[in-house]
């Protein structure tokens, strides 16, 4: 009896391990499939015909995707005129562009892309539009000589100026070092750049260039506001002294606009007519007199006077710019190699902007859309 026991709790024991060895294999299975279900949501299966024939299968392809979009590539519709400027919120949860249409339109730039709001707030075209370091509220500039700024939540009108006499080309915002307001700069074709503080009724400072200042752009710490001309020059501004530091050149054309490096601002980017980026070094002690860096190209301004705007990467690895070839070009910062040239839109691209989290481009063009795209995807065929 005791040996029919002992053999008895032996096999127990037996059972007892092999359930539990199971149990180990089957979650190890499960776990095997929930790592395969993620890679799955991270590719996306793309049937293409390369041939003109219905006959012939098409080829299925399948997408690494870089991003929480529902698609690689994006169109956004919905102006009734040429878009003019887009811009990522600072979060990157919103894009704002603007329009001849007098409108600005709100974007999510997740899933479907849906549009959420419109502010009209200006009675002629919006040239340019820039969110607050916060997000909180939006900036816009109009042909219709005045700057706006506006809560970007709730759609109600903060501050409107009116000093300016002509078109208001470009408009910069400073808010990171400002002491909770807006300090807002503009470009206008009267010749004056003006500061504006949010807390005031009236410019708090008036820079008189004599020519039209067709593009502006704050440094990364608000104590230098870059101004771009219609002579080619860029004016390096001291706000603190209200006096111009230092002046740029390289262009023979006008510049249509500025950028300024966001992680370091240690660097400036510019657009001409003359179909050049030019890249400068604007540290406050530079080696090289000329402080050029590096010149771009690839991006033709052939014909036309659009103010086309160029973008820094958020890691400043690349660069971007739109171009009179309806295409979108990007380059390596450091070597200038043209890495993309992206195209899809029908008309001459107006300006780019990089999302501040995930690798993903927004455009916006004459034809009067939008493109929000995904970079670094990688394709391949299903076997």
């Amino acid at each position: 009896m005791e040996s029919k026991r002992k053999a008895s709790s032996i096999d127990q024991d037996q059972l007892q391990e092999q359930n539990t060895a199971q149990n180990v294999s089957s979650a190890l299975i499960k776990k095997a499939k929930t790592e395969d279900r993620i890679q799955d949501e991270n590719t996306q299966l793309i049937s293409v015909n390369t041939s003109h024939s219905t006959l012939s299968k098409p080829i299925k392809y399948k997408v690494k995707r870089t991003s929480s979009l529902t698609a690689p590539n994006m169109m956004l519709s919905g102006h009734e005129g040429e878009v003019l400027s887009c811009k990522f919120s600072p979060n990157g949860e919103h894009l704002a562009s603007s329009s001849m249409d007098k409108s600005i339109l709100f974007w999510k730039t997740t899933g479907d892309c849906q549009n959420y709001g419109m502010l009209k707030p200006h009675n002629n075209a919006i040239l340019e539009v820039a969110w607050s370091f916060d997000g909180y509220r939006i900036v816009s500039g109009s042909a219709d000589k005045t700057v706006v700024i506006s809560d970007a939540r709730t759609g109600t009108r903060i501050k409107k100026y009116r000093e300016h006499t002509k078109i208001v080309n470009s408009i910069s915002v400073q808010s990171k070092y400002s002491g909770g307001s807006d300090m807002v700069a503009s470009g206008s074709d009267d010749g004056f750049a003006m500061i504006w503080d949010s807390r005031q009724r009236k410019s708090v400072e008036q820079i008189d260039y004599k020519l039209p200042v067709t593009a502006v752009c704050y440094s990364l710490a608000g104590d230098m506001l870059f101004l771009g001309s219609v002579d080619g020059l860029i004016t390096a501004w001291d706000t603190r002294k209200n006096s111009a530091a230092y002046t740029l050149g390289g262009h023979i054309d006008t510049v249509t606009g500025l950028a300024i490096s966001p992680l370091t601002g240690n660097y400036l980017l510019s657009n001409s007519l003359d179909s050049m980026l030019s890249l400068y070094d604007v540290r406050p002690f530079c080696a090289n007199p000329s402080r050029i860096e590096n010149i771009y190209y690839g991006a033709p301004h052939i014909m036309g006077n659009n103010l086309i705007r160029p973008a820094f990467s958020k890691d400043e690895e690349r660069i971007a710019c739109g171009g009179f070839d309806r295409c979108v070009s990007i380059w390596k910062t450091k070597s200038g190699e043209l890495i993309y040239k992206l195209p899809g839109h029908k008309g001459t691209v107006n300006q780019v902007d990089f999302h501040p989290k995930e690798p993903v481009l927004a455009s916006c063009s004459v034809d009067r859309t939008i493109f929000v795209g995904e970079l670094d995807s990688m394709a391949w065929v299903e076997k």
